[in-house]
């Protein structure tokens, strides 16, 4: 089995080295990870040899999705809708990381989210389009319209992309108002309800364990290995031949299509559409969850918002001090668990750990 040592130190008791007369030799331990037997054989393909490894192997990805799937039987209608919203900031924290692999920091989710709802609204309130078409079409425009708008940038990095993906839903926020198109300050109001509370719970819940699976699955293919490279070394990927900025569009897209689906998603949820769909919360709130979380695993990220969101709403009986014990429960994790929970719970069932002796 592979090992894995720790930095960690610690000195032991004294120990004599050859009778009570003899001086005391000090001990000094080591803390050393160790791989479970099944983990040990291979990361990724596994030769299951008993019930109980096959158990093993199945549980982290099974038991999320049953106790997923059985929630909203358990939850009043309240709590139901806080599932959808969480759900939602899941789907954009995961779109959030699947940028950053790509080495493209966004702090403007809400732009993504903002055009697929509008989108949705105003096919809806000006083309009198049905639910099941003003969805898929808002994912789609969306995504391509917000692509598009950030071609012109992609080949800023860093904080300078980061800007400007932040600047740019404050500038539609305030044309929308200024121009009074798409309703104003006022909204699109009146939108086509989804059939029940039930459909939309599921629906959402469905669509983000697909986008948790597929985003895990696309990353280790052969193209998420080009993805990965670009955030390593793109200089090194222009060399052989790849067009980077072409991969880029492309991520942006994937990315774009799931938050415009979200808004879109939202949009007939509340059955309105106005200038808050734009709201930093649509910024802010994914990247916490992904910190949290774990980034670069993407159920980190889904993690992150299954515990972030229903924690700050279960906060709001605390008024004007919520917001300080929300901020507050952030450098609390953060602090204690740099490396995301999903990264700690993860190495706790792979590996376990023990004090063994330094040789001298």
């Amino acid at each position: 089995m592979a090992g894995h040592p720790a930095s960690a130190h610690k000195t032991g008791p004294e120990k004599n080295a050859a009778g009570p007369e003899a001086p005391a030799a000090r001990t000094t331990l080591r803390k050393e990870r160790i791989d479970r037997g099944i983990k040990a054989r291979a990361d990724d393909i596994f030769a299951l040899s008993s019930y109980r490894e096959m158990l093993y192997v199945a549980l982290p990805p099974v038991l999320p999705v049953i106790c997923l799937l059985a929630l909203p039987l358990l939850l009043p209608i309240y709590w139901q809708k806080v599932l959808i919203s969480t759900a939602v900031f899941a789907i954009l924290a995961m779109s959030w990381d699947f940028l950053v692999a790509v080495g493209m920091v966004s702090l403007g989710q809400a732009l993504f989210f903002g055009v697929g709802a509008y989108i949705a609204g105003a096919l809806d309130q000006y083309a009198g389009l049905p639910v099941w078409l003003t969805i898929p079409l808002a994912t789609v425009l969306g995504g391509g319209l917000c692509t598009v708008t950030l071609l012109p940038v992609l080949r800023l990095r860093g904080i300078y992309f980061a800007m400007v993906t932040l600047v740019l839903p404050l500038m539609i926020e305030r044309s929308i108002e200024a121009t009074h198109i798409l309703g104003g300050t006022e909204g699109l109001t009146g939108l086509k309800p989804l059939p029940s509370v039930w459909f939309e719970v599921y629906l959402i819940l469905i669509v983000s364990m697909i986008t948790l699976f597929s985003l895990r699955r696309l990353m280790t293919s052969d193209y998420g290995l080009v993805l990965k490279a670009i955030k390593d070394n793109d200089r090194a990927v222009m060399s052989a031949g790849i067009n980077i900025y072409l991969v880029k569009a492309q991520a942006l897209f994937i990315a774009g299509s799931l938050c415009s689906f979200c808004g879109a998603f939202m949009t007939h949820v509340y059955l309105f559409v106005g200038m808050p769909a734009f709201a930093l919360d649509y910024s802010i709130l994914p990247i916490a969850s992904a910190v949290v979380g774990g980034m670069g695993t993407y159920a980190g990220s889904f993690m992150g918002a299954f515990m972030l969101v229903p924690f700050s709403e279960a906060l709001r009986g605390f008024g004007g001090m919520r917001t300080v014990l929300y901020a507050l429960s952030l450098v609390v994790f953060i602090v204690a668990l740099p490396e995301g929970i999903f990264h700690y719970i993860q190495r706790k069932y792979h590996q376990f750990e023990r004090w063994v002796e330094v040789e001298q």
